[in-house]
């Protein structure tokens, strides 16, 4: 069974392959260079958030603010990102976020020299934009895909974060000395790396991109088809099934993985693992989110989405049943991070695909911008009630806690598989 088409595609039109064949290619090598540029940046930077956060306020339970605010910042450039990719292109808006980014990383280190929680939080919501332009990258990649190669092409590009991402959270010990010969505070040195990074990115997206893969995806079908208005993201949920299951699968699996994920550095730190320690332990996570999305990819193109999806959430259930069972042990914690990992990726890399598709061209970077703010702002939110459930529940009660938000997205599932059997 295959349930990747839910509507009619320009991409599916006879001459498109194989005008653009090459251009995709292109496309995904500059989104994968771009991705791995953007994951150094994000990487260096996932655990201090909730360390600095907690040493700037004074409390662990202001720990989980950390994520909360890079997932609320990734949440509100979602839609601007969107809509700037609709009117100017990916480059313009993939290079916009990039440079966003980067001004975090100067605002962070500032907030520590300044000894200011609000400044902090701050610089955690620019560089969410980080995290909005990597999630917008994946979509890229599928402006000018075909659809039996979509999901592949999609979980490349997320895969190639893996690079970055895992690098990233082993600079914290490279980043101290760098910040020291440079004068910055202490656990700071690591923002240098996000600031060069970020930047880099944004240059690679400008002059890479070119030609636009969203505005010849959007010409072809203007020539072809006409040209039709596009719906906004909220008005296409209102009448489209299969967006308003994409959009919940990538909400929630999200909001799962943020949770368990923002409150790991801080549950280690109590437990006295050193900062190389945490930075491994996030680093063996991150390379469970992207490492193998390639193959999430192909299997989402092979047997359907909605099964990768259901494998997906076997996988956070494990992870939070592990979670649920944990002592405080790094090996406990690194096997539940692992798992929480590959069942964020296998949800992800499916549902994201099933954004893509469930409605024409004109719409989709509207869709996809809706998407990525309902992800974001369910991770927002599954950030914010980390950090008092682990204050009240510890780290077990808060593997527990998430398991009824993978109970919704596999029910969901089920009656989508049901719906699909029934309608062959």
């Amino acid at each position: 069974m295959n349930d990747n088409n839910y509507g009619s595609d320009p991409m599916t039109l006879p001459q498109a392959p194989v005008l653009h064949t090459a251009l995709q290619k292109r496309v995904v090598r500059v989104l994968i260079a771009g991705q791995i540029l953007g994951g150094i940046g994000m990487g260096a930077t996932l655990s201090l958030g909730a360390l600095l956060a907690a040493q700037l306020s004074g409390s662990s339970a202001w720990s989980g603010m950390a994520a909360t605010m890079s997932t609320l910042g990734a949440a509100i450039v979602a839609i601007p990102l969107a809509r700037l990719a609709q009117a100017r292109g990916r480059r313009v808006s993939l290079a916009t976020g990039s440079l966003a980014a980067g001004t975090g990383a100067i605002l962070a280190v500032t907030s520590v020299s300044v000894d200011s929680f609000a400044l902090l939080l701050l610089s955690l919501m620019l560089l969410g934009a980080g995290s909005a332009t990597n999630l917008q990258a994946r979509f890229a990649a599928t402006d000018l895909a075909t659809p039996r190669f979509r999901a592949r092409d999609l979980s490349i590009v997320v895969w190639s974060t893996t690079i970055g991402a895992v690098l990233g959270p082993n600079l914290f010990g490279p980043g101290e000395v760098l910040g020291a010969a440079l004068g910055l505070p202490a656990m700071t040195g690591a923002f240098a790396f996000s600031l060069a990074a970020t930047v880099a990115a944004a240059f690679v997206y400008a002059l890479g991109l070119l030609p636009d893969p969203l505005l010849t995806a959007l010409a072809t079908r203007t020539a072809s088809a006409g040209i039709r208005r596009a719906n906004g993201g909220l008005s296409i949920l209102r009448g489209n099934v299969a967006a308003r299951y994409a959009v919940m699968v990538i909400a929630l699996s999200h909001a799962t993985m943020v949770a368990l994920m923002s409150m790991a550095p801080v549950h280690l730190r109590d437990h006295g693992a050193t900062l190389t320690v945490v930075g491994l332990t996030i680093s063996l996570h991150v390379a469970g989110m992207y490492a193998l999305s390639p193959v999430f990819g192909a299997l989402a193109d092979r047997v359907g989405r909605v099964p990768v999806i259901l494998g997906g959430q076997a996988l956070l259930l494990v992870a939070l049943t592990v979670a649920s069972l944990s002592d405080g042990s790094q090996s406990t914690m690194t096997l539940s991070l692992i798992f929480l990992g590959l069942g964020w990726s296998a949800s992800v890399v499916a549902g994201s695909a099933l954004v893509s598709e469930a409605v024409q061209i004109e719409e989709r970077a509207s869709l996809q911008g809706f998407s990525d703010l309902a992800m974001n702002a369910a991770g927002a939110l599954g950030g914010a009630l980390a950090g008092a459930i682990l204050a009240l529940a510890g780290y077990s009660g808060l593997g527990i806690a998430a398991m009824p938000l993978v109970a919704i997205v596999v029910f969901w599932s089920i009656g989508r598989l049901r719906i699909a059997t029934t309608s062959r």
